[in-house]
């Protein structure tokens, strides 16, 4: 027999931890030739400790199909009234467990936990547990999550503790606690095992020690439900995780047995577009939380990590994680009931929409609802992801125009519902919704390459929240908006890795990697690349990377907490995983350049500085905005000192609960005079808070055509086929000529259209010609993960960052420069993921130069756009 059930509420009578035999059985025959009997020859065998996955091992990595474990342990007599359980956490995929060898249970899942009834096969002293696993090649219908291609190492064993627990014959199974916090009072439902059972039960709720209710409720046909009163409640928060223990006993004359667990008085609810967290209003900070890990995949090595993360999470001011594509390791579900920590808690998913696929799913769906059921930190179920296992497979219809997958997905939800009734549910987390609590979207943008179209994006989305549905069955003006991915990728530190690994990972040459997700050899990858001229050494250009990654998600968090109409966010992602190198934290959950800074963005009190331009002209005003959100339930007040230059003042802030302000100009100071290009800090700083904002803006020297190295040179002849820019040319000094031949420098679209040295820049909507001389990679105007993940880096200006940043504001290219060589020289670089797709954004090429930066319509009145085009034309003549 097998059956649920979680280990928290026992005390196992013995942990079947440790170390196990284990072999692998390619040929699948192991049954057949009586592995399960103790007294089996397991030549070839060797000693693992589960928990595990036996991709630890490294030639087993790319293994599936079937392996077997197996361990004795000793105990002692097991009592007439007693039942013996084999509790597994979890294992992945089909689990059947012998003991001395007879056959005791069986179970598929690879997630959640289960126990076998072993009473009858276990014997007073020595026993042995057998147990065979099996995990298929295919696993298109089976819930595997992010396992294998195109993304992770696979998972496959007892992944979870492995425990012996005693019970009475007659026990508690279950007992789900619902709160509720218009009457402080909370409803615990029990179910009992066992036959003929005529018994009372006997429900206490503590807190802290100090009993605050008890009462005695008959149990009839194995399940019994009582309301207590829970006075004066303490209700959980993140801030203020208050827990009361509970305590059920089964009384017929003698105790039967004793059932101990926790709940939180906690209420999550929404209306009108907006969350509630007991009854307040509540902005979602979140972070997606994947879990995987460098050495053990699904679980840390150390479960000492979850607390760690926990830790981390909330002092980089996430009141939220979002558990990606597989049920929360149960470990870390306590663990955020204990120190405040929120959770969004889904399945994981299958590949294909199958009868199999659905029925398997919804087990797990089911199984991850009653597992934690009674955590007070978890507010939210996703069903689905991204339509990963219900339309997203290339062979089948989309969610989005599927009527038939609309109907069963309502349904789910609907059944889901009924299931749980107390939390927030999402249909389809980030893609066609169809009937949800939550209107979430996904949205790459990367700042401030994109920051215009993903401003318009974020527009759209506020105004017209039914457009995120593929047919409207719930009110989307209801649901409460939130972006629950988005983010930008920020290379991690390559040595710190393989020092961890003593060499390069296994990840690094996953053979179904490829592109920018392909490591390989990163080393000989950045050696060869342009890169390596502007970098001293990977790590430098790594500590860059994660810098550009902070200055992207600053913006895109600022904007989102200071729209009316974004309820929150969860940020992609909390932890790098393997070659996803996306994290706020690095694979090893160390830190990443922009640690304390992100803090600051993501604090309950956000204080964030915008200045209205990137760039400016010597002389002319440096301005910028205060941007204030306080997502705390109380109102609040304090200065803040703002500092451009030799210019300082102090602006007064008052926010009121849960709202923002946007003061416009809260500082302004003439840039100072400059002969090249040079980058100017501005600075908010509040010290009430002990948080500090910082952007840099450009200053541009404004004295006409420049020579090579940006000081005052001589006017050039030039010519060009852009009507617009001729005036503006002009009017900067240019000796504009019609004929190319004539001309030191011509300014074109297309090279073969010039005569002798030319300067080749996009249209004036940024777009490149087809040109036979060079290859281009159009790059996307909008919404891209493949763009989030990639690095422009410059040693054009040296007065201006390696990573430009706001410094091209409105410039950032649709294309670039593929086919450099060694011959460029490439001022402005390009690449994506582990440093693949090099190219050139600015590059000069014997008398052709190119320039993707959409630097035409800018020209003239865009101070980087003006003196890129000046520096170009003095260096091509």
């Amino acid at each position: 027999m097998c059956m649920p059930i979680t280990v928290r509420e026992r005390t196992p009578a013995i942990s079947l931890d440790g170390d196990w035999q284990f072999r692998t059985d390619p040929g699948d025959d192991g049954e057949a030739s009586d592995w399960y009997d103790p007294d089996a020859d397991w030549d070839g065998g060797r000693t693992v400790s589960v928990p595990h996955s036996w991709q630890e091992i490294d030639e087993l990595r790319g293994y599936t199909g079937t392996a077997w474990y197996r361990r004795t342990f000793d105990v002692d007599l097991i009592y007439e009234e007693e039942r013996a359980l084999l509790a597994f956490g979890a294992v992945d995929f089909e689990a059947t467990v012998w003991v001395n060898g007879e056959r005791v249970g069986d179970h598929r899942g690879g997630y959640l936990p289960f126990t076998v009834d072993a009473t009858d096969a276990i014997v007073a002293g020595e026993n042995t547990i057998v147990l065979r696993v099996h995990d298929p090649e295919d696993i298109t219908e089976i819930p595997h999550g992010k396992q294998g291609a195109p993304w992770y190492t696979r998972v496959s064993g007892p992944w979870q503790r492995v425990d012996l627990l005693t019970v009475p014959e007659t026990h508690v199974v279950d007992a789900t606690v619902t709160p509720d916090l218009d009457d402080d009072t909370a409803t615990v439902e029990l179910t009992v095992a066992g036959e003929g059972v005529d018994a009372d039960a006997t429900v206490t709720v503590e807190r802290e020690g100090t009993t605050v209710a008890t009462t005695t409720v008959p149990v009839k046909d194995r399940t019994a439900t009582v309301t207590v009163n829970v006075p004066n409640a303490d209700y959980w928060t993140p801030e203020s995780p208050a827990l009361y223990d509970l305590t059920v006993e089964l009384d017929a004359r003698d105790t039967l047995d004793t059932y101990e667990d926790y709940f939180g008085m906690r209420s999550v609810s929404f209306e009108d577009g907006e969350i509630y967290l007991n009854g307040e209003s509540f902005t979602m900070r979140g972070a997606l939380d994947q879990a995987f890990y460098p050495d053990t995949f699904y679980r840390p090595a150390d479960l000492d990590t979850f607390e760690r993360e926990i830790e981390a999470a909330k002092e980089l001011g996430f009141n939220l994680l979002r558990k990606h594509i597989k049920p929360a390791h149960p470990e870390f579900v306590e663990l955020a009931d204990r120190m405040g920590m929120l959770v969004w808690e889904e399945p994981a998913n299958p590949k294909v929409y199958t009868e199999r696929s659905k029925e398997l799913f919804r087990e797990q769906l089911r199984g991850m609802i009653q597992r934690d059921f009674n955590s007070p930190s978890v507010i939210a179920w996703s069903i689905y992801n991204e339509e990963w296992g219900i339309g997203h497979h290339d062979e089948e219809e989309p969610l989005w125009t599927d009527d038939e997958k609309q109907d069963y997905l309502e349904v789910l939800f609907e059944e889901t519902q009924s299931w749980d009734p107390t939390r927030l549910i999402c249909d389809n987390s980030g893609w066609a919704h169809v009937a949800t609590d939550l209107n979430d979207y996904h949205e790459y943008f990367v700042a401030p390459d994109r920051v215009d179209a993903w401003r318009d994006r974020l527009d759209e989305m506020v105004a017209n929240p039914a457009g995120n549905y593929g047919d409207v069955r719930t009110d989307p003006e209801d649901a409460p908006l939130l972006v629950s991915e988005f983010g930008t990728w920020g290379l991690t530190n390559v040595n710190a890795l393989e020092d961890h690994y003593d060499g390069a990972p296994h990840w690094f040459t996953h053979d179904f990697l490829d592109g920018m997700k392909q490591p390989g050899d990163v080393h000989g990858k950045f050696e060869s690349s342009h890169a390596a001229d502007v970098f001293d050494d990977i790590d430098h250009l790594a500590n860059a990377w994660q810098r550009r990654e902070f200055q992207s998600v600053e913006t895109i968090i600022a904007d989102m907490r200071a729209h009316d109409g974004v309820s929150g966010y969860v940020i992609t992602e909390l932890t790098d995983i393997e070659w996803e190198f996306n994290g706020i934290l690095d694979y090893l959950r160390e830190e990443k350049a922009f640690h304390d800074d992100f803090a600051r963005i993501n604090a309950p009190v956000m204080v964030h500085l915008e200045p209205t331009a990137g760039s400016v002209w010597a002389g002319d005003s440096i301005a910028a905005d205060l941007v204030v959100a306080n997502e705390t339930n109380e109102s609040t007040e304090f200065d803040v000192t703002l500092a451009v230059d030799e210019t300082e003042t102090i602006e007064t802030v008052s926010v009121d609960a849960n709202e923002s302000v946007h003061i416009e100009d809260a500082i302004t100071a003439d840039a100072p005079a400059v002969e090249t290009v040079e980058s100017i800090e501005v600075t908010a700083e509040a010290s009430e808070l002990e948080r500090t904002a910082a952007r840099s803006v450009a200053v541009v020297p404004d004295d006409g055509p420049i020579a090579a190295d940006g000081t005052k040179g001589e006017p050039l002849t030039v010519a060009t086929d852009q009507d617009g820019l001729a005036d503006a040319l002009a009017a900067r000094g240019y000796e504009m000529v019609a004929d190319d031949a004539a001309a030191d420098v011509s300014l074109v679209t297309d090279p073969d259209d010039a005569d002798g040295t030319a300067l080749v820049i996009p249209d004036a909507d940024g777009h490149l010609a087809e040109i036979d001389r060079f290859e281009f990679t159009d790059l996307p105007e909008t919404e891209s993960w493949n763009l989030c993940a990639s690095f422009v880096y410059q040693d054009l200006f040296d007065g201006v960052d390696a990573v430009p940043g706001w410094a091209f504001e409105g410039l950032y290219p649709y294309g670039y420069v593929t086919d450099t060589t060694d011959a460029d020289d490439v001022s402005v670089g390009y690449m994506e993921g582990w440093l693949e797709n090099d190219g050139a954004v600015v590059t000069t090429r014997g008398d052709i130069g190119i320039c993707t930066l959409r630097v035409t319509d800018a020209y003239g009145d865009d101070p980087v756009a003006t003196n890129v085009v000046d520096r170009l034309l003095a260096t091509l003549a």
